[in-house]
């Protein structure tokens, strides 16, 4: 399935649970938590959260690296990435376009995703296919990123109710970062519906737009996803066509529609 590799794309920003009683890793002994861990943490989520209710539309470049240290292997793409919100409906966009395999030259490599709340569709001009699944009911759609959530973790510009339960976090402090990012780690949680996928992701926001600037995934099978945004446009509208996707003549097409469980007799 494309969890992990959408996943890649977007990993997940928020929606945690605090706790200050969280270490850094052992391998990193720069990294360095403060006591303060608790009200800082809230602040931060807080503030992301006021930032994420009043985005109404957010453009940006995408960096995505996918690390495969068992294979030594490594995959890059590069895209963009669009999202706006109305008063009943979200949109997502993703659309990458180039790819670099290991030290190979980058060649075009055209996969796009769209989420409108109700449906998710996947084009992928390679292999010339698409796959539409439906993942809400019509007349009840849902935040495209809270959508894509259930899914993978995604960048929490919105909702992080849904995602609150998941994950254990605490702020970091490593040499490295720059001033103008502030460095969260999330923990995943043993009870958490991402337990089978990863262990931890971090993420900076940067402080100026309140929005992150970089995430960066652990996988349970220790693949890497590193995801950096790139001149980010915020609340500055987005062309509706942006989330129209012409299907081109001759790709086949697969649709799975909602899985609906039977009323109990």
């Amino acid at each position: 399935m494309h969890r992990i590799a959408v996943a890649g794309c977007l990993v997940a920003l928020m929606a945690v649970t605090v706790s200050s009683a969280r270490t850094c890793d052992p391998n990193a002994p720069v990294c360095q938590i403060k006591a303060s861990d608790a009200n800082d943490v809230d602040l931060a989520i807080k503030n992301l959260q006021d930032r994420a209710d009043g985005l109404k539309s957010y453009q940006a470049r995408v960096d995505y690296v996918t690390k495969q240290p068992l294979l030594e292997s490594q995959a890059r793409r590069w895209g963009i990435l669009y999202y706006a919100k109305s008063q009943d409906r979200s949109s997502l966009r993703i659309e990458f376009l180039e790819l670099q395999q290991d030290e190979e030259p980058r060649q075009r490599y055209v996969e796009q995703f769209l989420f409108d709340g109700v449906w998710l569709v996947i084009v992928n001009h390679q292999t010339k296919h698409v796959d539409r699944r439906q993942l809400a009911e019509p007349d009840k759609p849902v935040d495209a990123f809270s959508l894509a959530s259930r899914h993978m973790p995604v960048l929490g510009f919105s909702k992080m109710d849904d995602l609150r339960k998941q994950f254990d976090a605490s702020i970091v402090s490593e040499p490295n970062d720059p001033a103008s990012l502030q460095h969260l780690r999330l923990n995943v949680r043993p009870d958490s519906i991402y337990k089978e996928d990863y262990t931890r992701i971090d993420f900076w926001v940067d402080r100026r737009i309140g929005l992150p600037a970089k995430i960066a995934a652990v996988t349970t099978e220790e693949d890497i996803h590193e995801i950096r945004l790139i001149d980010p446009k915020v609340n500055e509208g987005i062309d509706p066509r942006m989330f129209q996707i012409d299907v081109p003549r001759g790709f086949t097409e697969d649709v799975i529609p909602l899985e609906r469980t039977s009323p109990e007799t």
